[in-house]
């Protein structure tokens, strides 16, 4: 049965659920009758499962199954969130037990025998692991190697998790339910056990380790040529961070311990990954530039600091080689064909890309497209619009008209990487359709191929991975909003500069140099303001004073509510209010009176950190599709840029 989480109240000898978040079916609220009580004492958060579903006379029923505790304490905010996506922190006992049957790394007589098998022997190959610096689950290596002619060799090394992960074993069948590891703000919740994420499967420094190995050769402009897919046994020869590669690049300074030879082949692999990366742009990939949200925590999980996440080219060059990997295995599933997940993203809806041009009319830029949108034609709208004071919330406008990335058996095509033949490959310890396509491509290696099993068997594969994502991904946000908001309770009456994000009809919302986002209520404005939907502002009704997107306010933190995980703001100071000419309110437009009520928070769309609503919040993933995150030090989400 459906399970829900909320803080459970008194009514009269019964309880009343009140849900952390409004289900469409459900509503807001559940009866819990006084024989399902099951000795929770009010006022605490609990998890209930359903009993019987709201009729057009009575709301849901149902029974009290766990008290989680407080609401107001973080640890159970957390435990809560974990909960309400149904995310399973435990491993069944028969999925544990054949996780310790595996030693933690290979034995040589084994790695002897898969090589005489046919395996190939790449352990003199200088790969080497490029991860954030908490990283324990290190599923890919890359080597470089210079050919004549401007022309090189670039292997991308993943772990052969399917040689371990056997189809209907256990540990498969627990890695297909689970869809994909989950990264919260304070924690991993891996799809396979630590003894083979963090072990066995991870390509550790020093050690032996069976790999699947893509090898592609390019020409001096970038351009991929002849490739190959090898089962292998690679020698990871150094675990570096992306801190250490930039510093690297940027310095000439190498580690003592790192290979002969180090500098030149990050030379030549960031020397390949800007030509991948202005093939891409030519073509009309979309690069969504978006802050992410870096949050250090203390041991005991109190957030000591908020900023965005620091990026360099070190991710950039990894995540151009990822994604030229995914593009080679698509092909060749294409060539051969086999069955397989696939990657899409299909074209954007006509509607909001509409409002998209509109509202970008509105700030003086003008966008025009011709028939179908084309990659190329929206990678020239972000081109256009990144230096406006309004570029944050027009991109993420422009990202909302695309297609939500999805897994697929059908190979439908990438738009926002406009490339035709795309899929995930180089993540299978953290990813079941990775897994799949290994265990697709090993078949055929190994000339093993079951189409029609494979087939009937991806379907699903594909649904309940995009499903497991879409809940990962908002159960990383919500621990993301919940420390957030902690953070700023801890600063009531700080000030913090910020520009204004977006709008609804009950306040501004201002997003913070560190990323948090909050809003001001238009009840605690002075003057009496009036929110233009259509042309996204909000003005006195004479015109004199108006708040536009992009504008730069300074603001006073007023309220932070850890069991909503709602804040608000108080304007401190507005350069710009005044200095906007007179903007007459736009026709058919909607418009809100300054004196907002409460309840007006509850509608449009959730905010990224606030828990409030606003028109356009921050909460865009930051591509059209995901990326892969890497651990940083720090006990924070795990931010990668790997997963498109």
């Amino acid at each position: 049965m459906q399970q829900v989480v909320g803080i459970l109240l008194q009514d009269g000898a019964n309880g009343l659920l009140k849900l952390d978040a409004f289900d469409a079916v459900l509503g807001r609220e559940i009866h819990i009758p006084a024989n399902a009580l099951n000795g929770a004492p009010f006022g605490m958060k609990v998890v209930a499962e359903l009993l019987s579903p709201p009729t057009e006379t009575r709301i849901a029923r149902a029974k009290i199954i766990e008290v989680l505790g407080d609401p107001a304490r973080p640890d159970v905010a957390i435990t809560a969130i974990i909960r309400r996506y149904g995310i399973a922190e435990r491993f069944p006992e028969p999925v544990l037990a054949e996780a310790e049957g595996f030693p933690l790394n290979p034995e040589p007589d084994t790695v002897a025998a898969e090589i005489a098998a046919g395996r190939s022997d790449l352990r003199d190959w200088n790969c080497f692991t490029i991860d954030g610096a908490d990283a324990k689950d290190l599923d890919d290596a890359v080597s470089i190697e210079r050919l004549s002619g401007g022309r090189v060799r670039l292997g991308v090394h993943i772990a052969d998790v399917s040689h371990y992960v056997k189809e209907g074993s256990a540990l498969d069948l627990e890695a297909q339910k689970r869809g994909n590891s989950v990264y919260l703000v304070d924690r991993v919740v891996p799809m396979l056990p630590p003894r083979l994420s963090n072990g066995l499967c991870s390509l550790n420094p020093g050690q032996d380790r069976l790999a699947l190995s893509v090898i592609m050769d390019f020409d001096a402009e970038g351009v991929v040529g002849k490739g190959e897919i090898l089962r292998s046994v690679i020698h990871s020869k150094a675990r570096t961070t992306y801190e250490e590669v930039r510093e690297t690049l940027e310095t000439g300074k190498v580690l003592a311990d790192r290979y002969p030879g180090f500098l030149e082949d990050l030379q030549t692999m960031r020397t390949l990954a800007e030509k991948l990366s202005a093939l891409r742009c030519a073509r009309g990939a979309l690069e969504f530039e978006f802050p992410e949200t870096r949050i250090e925590l203390d041991e005991n999980g109190k957030p000591l600091s908020i900023e965005p996440y620091p990026l360099s080219f070190a991710n950039e060059l990894i995540e151009s080689f990822m994604i030229a990997a995914n593009e080679f295995v698509a092909s060749e599933l294409q060539t051969h064909q086999l069955p397989g997940v696939y990657r899409v993203h299909e074209l954007p809806d006509r509607e909001k890309l509409e409002r998209f041009t509109n509202l970008a009319k509105t700030q003086g830029i003008k966008l025009r497209f011709r028939g179908a949108p084309r990659p190329l034609d929206l990678s020239q709208a972000l081109e256009q619009i990144k230096h406006e004071p309004a570029a944050h919330t027009l991109s993420q406008l422009l990202l909302r008209s695309l297609a939500k990335a999805r897994y697929s058996p059908e190979n439908l095509g990438h738009f926002g990487l406009a490339s035709e033949n795309y899929l995930h490959f180089t993540s299978p310890i953290r990813r079941y359709p990775d897994l799949f396509v290994h265990r697709v491509v090993t078949g055929f290696l190994t000339r093993d191929v079951h189409r029609k099993r494979w087939q009937a068997v991806s379907e699903n594969v594909a649904e309940n991975s995009s499903e497991t994502e879409r809940a990962a991904d908002q159960a990383e946000r919500d621990t993301i909003e919940q420390k957030a908001t902690e953070y700023m309770a801890e600063r009531i009456g700080e000030e913090f500069s910020g520009f204004v994000a977006g709008f609804n009809n009950a306040g501004i919302f201002v997003q913070l140099e560190n990323t948090v986002e909050g809003m001001i209520p238009y009840r605690d404005l002075d003057q009496y303001f009036v929110y233009d939907e259509i042309r996204l502002t909000a003005s006195t009704r004479d015109g004199l004073s108006s708040f536009h997107l992009g504008d730069p306010v300074r603001i006073q933190v007023a309220r932070a509510d850890t069991v909503t995980r709602q804040i608000d703001f108080a304007l401190l100071e507005a350069p710009a209010i005044n200095s906007h000419p007179r903007v007459p309110m736009a026709t058919g437009g909607k418009s809100s009176r300054g004196k907002g009520k409460p309840s007006d928070k509850k509608k449009g769309k959730k905010s990224s950190v606030s828990g409030k609503r606003a028109v356009f919040p921050s909460s865009a993933k930051g591509a059209p599709d995901d990326r892969k995150r890497s651990k940083n030090k720090d006990k924070t989400r795990k931010k990668d840029r790997r997963k498109k």
